[in-house]
Formats: C-alpha cells, sequence, structure tokens
C-alpha cells in the first residue's frame, strides 16, 4: 500500500519563505510506501491494532473480528480452523504494533500521523466477575463499591461495539436491573439517588437479556425509579429513563400488574416536551405498548385522551420529517382510534385529514397502512348523513390518493380499507372541491 501525502497546504501556507529557499514544488507531493509486515493481510492496510491468532499469523484486529463475524471459522492465510465457540484468544502484538509506532515517528516529517496505543477489549471473564462484585455489592447494600462497577461497566460500553456486545452477553443488563430494584426499595427517603441515575444511565445502553432481568426492570420499585427521573428538569436523565422504560414495557410478565400512578403523564410530558430524536421514538414505542398490550387498554386510551395526546401527535407529524417518528405517530393514533372518544379527538383537530392523505405513499409502507387504516376508522364510524370526515377526506385529495395506493400495490388489509373508502368517497366526490395533498399544511384552515 502506498500513501499519497500532499502537503501543499503546507506550502501554501509558508508562502514566499519556501520560495526564498529554492524548495522546489514538485518534492512537495511525497508518497511513503508501508512496509509489507505493517499491513493487515486482509484490508492491506497499516495496522492500528494488530493482533495475532493462534496460528501465528498477525491481523488488524477490526479486520479479524469482521472476518470471523461474517462466518468464516478458518485463517484467511492458512485456512486453518480457529476455536471461534468460545476458544478464540486475539492476543495484542505489543512489539508489533511498537515498532509501528516507531515507523509513524520516524516518517512524521513526510505526513504520517502516529497511531494511538489502543486499548485492550474486555473479556467475557472481566464482565461476568463485574457482574458478580455488582450482585454482591447490592446484597451488602453497598451504593459506593456499587457505583464504580457500574461506572466501569459504562466506560467499557462506551469504548466500543465490541465491548458493547460482550458486555450485553455477559449478563450486565440482568445485574443493572437487580441492582436498580434492590436501592430503589431502599431509596424511599431521597437515598442513593446519584447511585440510580447511574445505575439508568448504563441501562440505557446495556439492555437485560433474560426473563428475569425484564422482570426486575418492570417491578413496581424500578418503575417508580424510573419515573423519577422522567419527571425530572435533566434531559440527559429523561432520555435514559424513557430509553429503559421503553425496555421494561416490552416485556410481558409487566402486564402481570398494574403500572404505576403518573407513568401516562409522564410520556405525553416527553411528547409535549421533545428532547430529540431518539427519545421521541422511544416514547412513542412505549406508548404503543402501552395501548396495544395493557390489559386495561380502554383505560389508559381514555386516560391519554384526557390529556390531551391526540393533538400533540397531529402537531408532531405535521413537523416531523423523521421516517421512524412519522410510523410511530401514526401507529399510536391508529389505536387511539380505536375508541368513539379518539375517533372524536382525532376529528376535532382541523388538521387530521389533510395530513393523513398526506402521509400517504409519502413516507413508508408502514407509515401508508396506518394512515389508511386511520381514514376508514374516521369515515367508516361516522355517525350522521353529512359525512363531514369523509368530505374533508376527498377535499384534502384522499380519493386520488386511494386510485393510485390501488395502482402501486399495497397489502391485503391495507387494500380492503382502501376499496371501501372508495366506494364511500365515490358517492360524494362530484359535490366537493379537492385539493393538492402535497401543500403545506401548517396554514390550511377547516373551512
Amino acid at each position: 500500500m502506498i500513501f499519497s501525502l500532499r502537503r501543499l497546504g503546507a506550502g501554501r501556507r509558508a508562502g514566499k519563505k519556501m520560495g526564498d529557499s529554492g524548495i522546489d514544488a514538485a518534492c512537495l507531493d511525497t508518497e511513503v510506501a508501508v512496509p509489507m509486515p505493517f499491513r493487515c493481510p486482509i484490508s492491506l492496510d497499516l495496522m492500528k491494532d494488530p493482533v495475532t491468532l493462534p496460528t501465528g499469523i498477525t491481523y488488524d484486529r477490526g479486520s479479524i473480528e469482521r472476518w470471523i463475524e461474517a462466518g468464516n471459522a478458518s485463517c484467511p492465510v492458512t485456512k486453518q480452523p480457529l476455536g471461534v465457540g468460545g476458544g478464540l484468544y486475539l492476543i495484542p502484538n505489543h512489539a508489533l504494533r511498537k515498532m509501528i509506532q516507531s515507523w509513524c515517528v520516524e516518517n512524521r516529517s513526510l505526513g504520517v500521523e502516529r497511531i494511538p496505543t489502543p486499548r485492550i477489549p474486555v473479556s467475557p471473564y472481566e464482565v461476568s466477575e463485574a457482574c458478580k462484585r455488582v450482585a454482591a455489592a447490592a446484597n451488602r447494600g453497598d451504593a459506593r463499591r456499587c457505583g464504580e462497577l457500574v461506572g466501569k461497566i459504562k466506560s467499557w460500553v462506551k469504548e466500543s461495539e465490541r465491548n458493547k456486545r460482550c458486555v450485553t452477553e455477559g449478563g450486565a443488563g440482568d445485574a443493572l436491573s437487580a441492582a436498580l430494584e434492590t436501592f430503589g426499595s431502599a431509596s424511599a427517603e431521597g437515598q442513593h439517588g446519584g447511585l440510580l441515575e447511574e445505575i439508568v444511565s448504563a441501562l440505557a445502553h446495556v439492555r437485560p437479556a433474560s426473563e428475569e432481568g425484564l422482570a426486575r426492570l418492570g417491578s413496581a420499585t424500578s418503575l417508580h425509579c424510573i419515573l423519577g427521573f422522567l419527571n425530572s428538569d435533566d434531559l440527559s436523565s429523561r432520555q435514559n429513563a424513557v430509553l429503559v422504560l421503553k425496555e421494561a414495557i416490552s416485556s410481558d410478565r409487566i402486564w402481570h400488574r398494574a403500572l404505576v400512578d403518573g407513568i401516562e403523564e409522564a410520556m405525553v410530558r416527553m411528547i409535549r416536551e421533545p428532547i430529540g430524536p431518539t427519545a421521541t421514538n422511544a416514547s412513542l414505542l412505549t406508548l404503543f405498548n402501552m395501548i396495544s398490550q395493557s390489559p386495561n387498554s380502554d383505560k389508559t386510551t381514555s386516560k391519554l385522551l384526557q390529556l390531551g395526546l391526540v393533538p400533540l401527535l397531529i402537531d408532531l407529524l405535521l413537523d416531523s420529517s423523521d421516517k421512524g417518528v412519522c410510523e410511530r405517530v401514526l401507529g399510536v393514533l391508529d389505536l387511539l382510534c380505536e375508541s368513539r372518544e379518539g375517533r372524536e379527538e382525532a376529528f376535532g383537530h382541523a388538521l387530521t385529514m389533510p395530513i393523513l392523505v398526506k402521509k400517504i405513499l409519502r413516507v413508508s409502507n408502514l407509515a401508508t397502512d396506518f394512515a389508511v387504516a386511520i381514514l376508514w376508522k374516521l369515515c367508516k364510524n361516522e355517525e350522521g348523513d353529512d359525512r363531514r370526515a369523509l368530505i374533508e377526506a376527498i377535499q384534502a385529495g384522499g380519493f386520488q390518493k386511494m386510485l393510485v395506493l390501488l395502482q402501486v400495490g399495497c397489502g391485503d388489509g391495507t387494500k380492503v380499507n382502501v376499496r371501501e373508502l372508495l366506494k364511500l368517497m365515490h358517492l360524494h366526490k362530484d359535490r366537493v372541491d379537492c385539493v393538492d395533498s402535497s401543500l403545506d399544511l401548517k396554514y390550511l384552515k377547516r373551512p
């Protein structure tokens, strides 16, 4: 491999001084050949973290890990089998790494940058030992020691994606969930607030892997702790809390008991006072699971409607261009429109029909399915002879959109809804004027 190191920028900055010294401009284009022993046999690039396999061949760590993750079980050079199922050890080649760094320093004047000394990735044994010590510290009630171990787990996770996978597979999420429940039950008087915040921050990156860990995360004690951070004013704490709550709500175990009071208010606040796309997506997915999986979904829906969730979702759908956010907003709206109160709230917003028609065929197939389902529920279940919802859908260009959707194709369930909507719209389409559904709807007023 050849590095083409052009130092023209330095020459321009030197300007007249370089011209006075008699340096030829052609010398500014310098090529540096990387010695063959310093190249990775897989990528042929300069190795930044050389590691040696039991076969004796040295590779760059990132290259050989990608090779193994792709399903290969043999050495790329010798073709010898590797113990991929837990018996493979990548031995750091410190001697070669120091030689590469020395070579970089020697060629620094030619523009070669010294590679930094890599951190050694965490091993499954280290993760296992850390989890055992977290559990032991929680049983003793040693908040200080537990905080140190949680901080170490967080630092591992932040170093690399490989470390994150290793920590997750090692069961760190289960240990952290157990610690959250243990110290949360002892914090009724405000104790261990800093430790609990640290645990929730770590759990936002490391999810529990077992059913027991998810059950502990969804316990009343843990949910009370999460709710406390959701109601705080610190944006980072609120985002971490909603990410953890998303995992807790997704577990089937949690629905064997009622959610703690205040969860609905906290989730509506997350929509009303958005932090960012990550937190918003997690909040919407949590709301979707709360409505769809709860055995008391009617009660949950009624409470969310009373808190004014529907207008917030419509405004979010109008302002957001994020695909995931739009899909999740439409999914939650679809669930809310299962009830008569939800349909009344949705139709009560002046921009519901235009924005639903506009999102069809504009975001994704899933968003289109949700939008058509909502339109069908609003128009099919409409009471009275005036058919205001149906007429507004036609005025927003819904009839044309339904025709196009049949032509381009859609799912079977959506196709049934489209055909029924076309039958209803056909009876009224000659009596109303249509508008272009691609127009900006922010300032559109209902007649």
